[in-house]
């Protein structure tokens, strides 16, 4: 099956909630995707498939999704997994680094030994806006030494202008689909 047709199965597995988490979003949720086995296996062998066979060190995922999508994205990579949290969250010694939110800043922060100088890291979450919190992780791996490969989305929403920001700072995007608007 080609790339429109696994594009095509994943959007149809996306609940779209209208006027979440205040009037005029239209919310993508990927938790009906999550329930689904088979979109699932798509999403996370298609997030996979370009880097299958490489090394890759460590697979960071953005709290909370991206947990998810990141744990089964390193598990079929044979690599390990770094949560990246709101501050305050984790247990052990932490960087921190601010980002901006729609309205402001906020902060998130990882085991300062999570990552080695050199590491090659695909950074994953479930969606791309902005790219606020995206451009925040990224940021804070490259601070540790990583050398970020990618950055792995299932959702991309193009007119918000999150993928140009990771690009600027020479990191490629994977994303799965494409939703208009916000």
């Amino acid at each position: 099956m080609g790339a429109d047709t696994v594009s095509d199965d994943l959007i149809k597995s996306i609940r779209t909630i209208p006027d979440y988490p205040k009037e005029g979003i239209l919310f993508r949720d990927i938790t009906t995707l999550l329930g689904d086995a088979r979109a699932f296996r798509r999403a996370v062998d298609a997030l996979v498939q370009p880097w299958a066979g490489s090394k890759i060190d460590q697979v960071a995922g953005i709290e909370a999704r991206g947990f998810i999508l990141g744990g089964a994205v390193a598990h079929q990579l044979s690599a390990g997994f770094v949560p990246i949290r709101k501050k305050g969250k984790l247990p052990h010694e932490t960087v921190r680094i601010a980002y901006s939110l729609e309205y402001g800043l906020d902060e998130m922060e990882m085991h300062k030994d999570a990552i080695k100088p050199g590491d090659k890291v695909i950074l994953v979450d479930d969606l791309i806006a902005t790219g606020g919190t995206a451009e925040g992780a990224t940021k804070l791996l490259k601070q540790m030494g990583a050398e970020v490969v990618a950055a792995c989305f299932i959702i991309d929403l193009p007119d918000l202008g999150g993928r140009k920001k990771l690009e600027a700072l020479d990191v490629p995007v994977r994303t799965l689909v494409e939703f208009p608007g916000h």
